[in-house]
């Protein structure tokens, strides 16, 4: 049998512990593949750093394009991040006609469009699986385990540095700002956290996610997003204490208006299954028709995990060298010719419920008025929950409603209103609640 063989761009965490698990379990892949697979060149930025994997007999060179351009080299592994130069080698790669397997989400839900129809013509394949939830075969459920389901919605922790931070604030009644730091010292978050707790890496992934579950084109630009930096430690207490947790949620639904792509805080029934994931762990819930609700649950990230969903989409492309090019699993799970271009609804058209904190004075007629607002808008409000004030704020409570589900265009309109009161001090905090039932 003659080896696969492949270069790898990139011998950080990932690409070396692609090498390790490559070499560590190379007579079980080889008899799951039908060939051998080599790693025979790749790339690393600065040669004299130490590696977490042995590359005895791997060609190492700072120059990527060399490896994308050898003749030699059957497939390309991209893990070296990023969008402009990871872009650059993979177009390079195809037009050298070879296969790609990446877990770089930004490229994917960035350029996956242009890509997907790139290698199509050239008869090759881009595979992605590592680009969401790490060592999780979430993109190879919805896209072929799921494949005689017409899916509903799905929700996921996506994110696992937010999901830590949501995990410690809740469990030891720390502060978003201590749980950063610590995150960064841990090597959890990095130096400039945005991308994580901002919410961006997460609606990377979302894009993929919805893509793939609903036939339709790789949007990124159109989806909602918001991070966990406004999040207090009080609204963490008070979400447990009304049986709920906050979570970091990627949401995509399908509705008779169109799809929600939205990433925000969320809190969710304390007694889900996906409400008891802690930690940098991370999980999708995913609710189609036929087989109702299933949930994949493990590691995001990490050397091993994210190198075993790397490897699987090697042993795919070994497993298709021979196959014809029409007869492959689409990139995007629908055939090309059948994706749809189905629209995406805006965030003030999406309908969900609500979590409302409000610092109110103390006095009579406050709530009135604050619920005769939302009678104006039609809100129905499901609960009430008043708090004592601190000593520092003597004067004023804290008060928490449950609303029900509500368009959320009407629920902006009813806080602009409430904010204009003389009795309510600064904004009110609001937090999306799904009940995933």
């Amino acid at each position: 049998m003659k080896p696969v063989n492949v270069g790898l761009l990139g011998l950080g965490t990932v690409g070396g512990g692609t090498v390790n698990v490559l070499s560590r379990n190379a007579n079980e892949i080889t008899r799951r593949a039908g060939r051998p697979i080599h790693i025979v060149k790749a790339s690393a930025r600065d040669l004299s750093r130490p590696r977490i994997c042995d590359t005895t007999g791997i060609e190492v060179t700072s120059d990527p394009f060399a490896v994308v351009n050898d003749p030699n080299i059957d497939v390309i592994v991209e893990l070296i991040g990023g969008n402009e130069l990871a872009l650059e080698l993979v177009k390079k790669a195809i037009a050298n006609g070879k296969h790609v397997v990446t877990a770089n989400k930004a490229l994917i839900a960035l350029n996956g469009n242009e890509l997907f129809a790139l290698a199509q013509e050239k008869g090759v394949m881009v595979a992605f699986e590592a680009a969401v939830a790490g060592g999780i075969p979430i993109i190879k459920a919805i896209r072929e385990g799921l494949a005689g389901n017409r899916i509903e919605w799905l929700a996921g922790i996506i994110n696992g540095t937010s999901n830590f931070i949501l995990t410690e604030m809740r469990d030891k009644g720390r502060e978003f700002a201590a749980v950063l730091k610590e995150a960064q010292t841990l090597g959890y978050a990095e130096a400039d956290p945005k991308f994580d707790v901002e919410g961006i890496d997460a609606a990377h992934k979302l894009t993929i996610l919805a893509s793939i579950a609903f036939g339709i084109p790789l949007q990124f630009d159109r989806i909602y997003t918001e991070g966990i930096s406004r999040v207090r430690r009080e609204d963490v207490s008070y979400a447990e204490q009304l049986g709920y947790r906050i979570k970091h949620l990627g949401i995509a639904r399908r509705t008779s208006a169109g799809i929600e792509l939205r990433v925000h805080p969320t809190l969710i029934p304390y007694r889900r299954l996906i409400a008891n994931v802690d930690g940098v762990m991370n999980a999708v819930l995913v609710k189609s028709d036929a087989v109702g609700p299933t949930l994949y649950y493990g590691a995001g990230a990490g050397a091993d995990p994210t190198a075993s969903a790397v490897v699987a989409d090697l042993v795919d492309v070994v497993r298709t060298l021979t196959t014809d090019p029409e007869n492959r699993v689409p990139h995007l799970a629908f055939q090309p010719a059948a994706i749809s271009d189905i629209p995406i609804l805006p965030m003030a058209e999406v309908e969900t419920a609500y979590y409302l904190r409000m610092e109110a004075a103390d006095k009579p007629g406050v709530l009135a008025d604050v619920t005769r607002i939302f009678g104006d808008q039609d809100i129905s409000i499901e609960a009430i929950l008043q708090k004592e004030p601190p000593v520092e704020n003597v004067g004023t409570v804290s008060v928490i409603m449950l609303s029900q589900v509500v368009k959320e265009k009407r629920m902006n309109e009813a806080l602009k209103r409430i904010e204009r009161l003389d009795s309510i001090k600064g904004k009110v905090i609001r937090i999306r609640r799904e009940n995933l039932g």
